[in-house]
C-alpha cells in the first residue's frame, strides 16, 4: 500500500466531488454566499487538524527537546507557517482561515455563524458540546466530529491522512471557475478577494501542500502495513464527509430558492 494506491481507490469519490452537482445549483449571489457559508467550517477544521500535526512532529512543550525526524520537522513547520500566518497583498500574517472570512465579509456572506459557533467553543472548553449543541447543518456536524475524533484519537499518521485526502485538491476547478464566472456577471459586488483566495489556496498553496503531506505520510508509515490500512480508512471517511458537505450545501441552496 501506499499513496498511489489509495489516491487510486478513492478516485471515483474524488471524481464526484469535483463534479458535484452542487456548484451547478449555484445561480445566484445569494448561493454563493450559502456555499462559503456552510464551507467555511471545512478551513477552519483544516486549521485544527494542521496544528494537531504539528503538535505531533514537533516539540512544542516546555522543556524543549528536538523531534528525532528533523526533515518532517521541517515540512510540518513550514506547511503551519503558510497557513497560520500567510502573507497576503497588504495583510502580514494573516491565516488561510481568517482571509476566507474576509473575502466573505466582501461578498457580503453571513460570518456570524462560523464566528458565533468558534465564541462556543472557546467558552465551552469542549468541542464535541460545542458542536452537539450548536445548530449547524447534521452534515457539518458530522464532519467536525469526525475531523475531532480524528484529533482525539491521536494517530499521527491518521491525522496527517485527514489532511491529505479530506481537504488537498478536492474540488478546485468547480469551486474556482463558479467564483469567477460570478465575478464576471457581478462585477459591482467584491468578489476579487473570494477568487485570490480560492486560487492561492486550491491550486498553488495545494500543490506544495499536497507534496509536503505526501512526504510526511510516507516517512510515518514506511512499511507498516497496519498505518497504511489505517490510512486507506480514513481517506475514504475523509472524502465520503466532503460529499455530505456538498449535498447538504446543495440542499441548502435548494430549499432557499423554493421559498423565494
Amino acid at each position: 500500500m501506499n499513496i498511489e494506491a489509495i489516491n487510486n481507490s478513492i478516485q471515483t469519490q474524488k471524481a464526484l466531488l469535483e463534479s458535484h452537482s452542487a456548484f451547478g445549483k449555484i445561480q445566484q449571489l445569494e448561493d454563493l454566499q450559502c456555499f462559503v457559508e456552510h464551507h467555511i467550517y471545512a478551513a477552519w477544521d483544516f486549521m485544527s487538524l494542521l496544528k494537531a500535526l504539528q503538535t505531533k512532529l514537533t516539540c512544542a512543550t516546555t522543556p524543549w527537546f528536538p523531534t528525532e525526524n528533523t526533515q518532517v520537522r521541517y515540512l510540518i513547520n513550514k506547511m503551519v507557517l503558510a497557513e497560520e500566518s500567510n502573507y497576503s497583498g497588504n495583510e502580514l500574517g494573516m491565516s488561510h482561515y481568517e482571509s476566507y472570512v474576509k473575502a466573505m465579509d466582501c461578498c457580503n456572506a453571513d460570518t456570524t455563524g462560523i464566528n458565533h459557533f468558534l465564541s462556543e467553543v472557546q467558552s465551552l472548553h469542549n468541542i464535541f458540546v460545542a458542536i452537539k449543541r450548536s445548530n449547524l447543518h447534521p452534515s457539518i456536524k458530522s464532519l467536525l466530529d469526525f475531523t475531532f475524533r480524528v484529533i482525539e484519537e491521536g494517530k499521527t499518521h491518521e491525522i496527517a491522512a485527514a489532511l491529505l485526502f479530506g481537504r488537498i485538491n478536492l474540488y478546485p476547478t468547480g469551486l474556482i471557475a463558479t467564483t469567477k464566472r460570478f465575478q464576471l456577471n457581478n462585477p459591482v459586488t467584491k468578489l476579487a478577494p473570494l477568487v485570490s483566495h480560492f486560487e492561492t489556496n486550491n491550486i498553488i498553496d495545494n500543490t506544495q501542500l499536497e507534496a509536503d503531506l505526501t512526504q510526511i505520510l510516507t516517512d510515518l508509515c514506511g512499511n507498516d502495513v497496519l498505518k497504511w490500512n489505517e490510512v486507506q480508512e480514513i481517506a475514504v471517511l475523509a472524502v465520503e464527509k466532503q460529499l455530505e458537505l456538498l449535498a447538504a450545501i446543495e440542499e441548502h441552496i435548494l430549499m432557499k430558492s423554493e421559498l423565494v
